[in-house]
């Protein structure tokens, strides 16, 4: 799949898909929203959701009352719907359309979050340039949220494939800047029906 293109790919599903027709879609994000609760953090933190697309995560970050929120994500038409979707709310989110794989944070963020978009980089340089720029993105005593696919969830996701982890195998890609505070595993039920197993691990930037 060397001539692969990930933006072209998630740009189509979003052009082509309902949000509730996909498989990653939460009416209420419930283990993401408790993550960022157990933070402590104040609602005026940083927070930046990594690869959130049209996720209703921020819909709810923002009725809670947190007013600094990114959303990031390959896919403009992904944003855009979020932004329709939230309305006047949009104006007080930054958003920015960028390839996780590659992307440079220009600020620094008090909590990181991230489900479903780490365990889509496959090559060990996109890995790679992931871990070195959430070290960098995530201030000292920072939080990073993951979710990904577990070791005992599926292989392949919207058609592509993806690289399982375990909170161990998470811990371990991080143990140079973050130091894992805690990790669960859940079972996800799709709108198919189909269920999906994750591993979400909290992190904190060492420092």
């Amino acid at each position: 799949m060397a001539d692969f293109d990930r933006k072209v790919h998630w740009e189509n599903i979003y052009q082509t898909k309902d949000f509730k027709e996909v498989s990653w879609y939460q009416a209420r994000p419930h283990t993401s929203i408790d993550f960022i609760r157990q933070s402590g953090l104040p609602l005026n933190a940083g927070i930046i959701d990594v690869g959130g697309g049209d996720s209703l995560l921020v819909d709810h970050l923002l009725d809670m009352g947190y007013s600094n929120l990114t959303v990031l994500d390959i896919s403009e038409a992904a944003l855009d719907r979020a932004r329709k979707r939230l309305g006047p709310k949009a104006e007080s989110v930054k958003w920015i359309v960028a390839d996780v794989g590659s992307f440079v944070a220009e600020e620094v963020y008090e909590l990181w979050h991230d489900r479903a978009a780490f365990h889509f980089l496959t090559d060990e340089q996109d890995i790679a340039h992931y871990v070195r720029n959430a070290a960098k993105a995530i201030a000292p005593g920072g939080i990073m949220v993951l979710g990904t696919f577990s070791d005992q969830g599926p292989t392949r996701c919207s058609g592509i494939e993806i690289r399982q982890y375990s909170g161990e195998a998470l811990a371990k890609r991080f143990e140079e800047d973050f130091e894992k505070q805690s990790c669960t595993t859940l079972d996800h039920s799709t709108p198919s029906g189909k269920i999906q197993n994750f591993t979400f691990c909290s992190f904190r930037r060492k420092g």
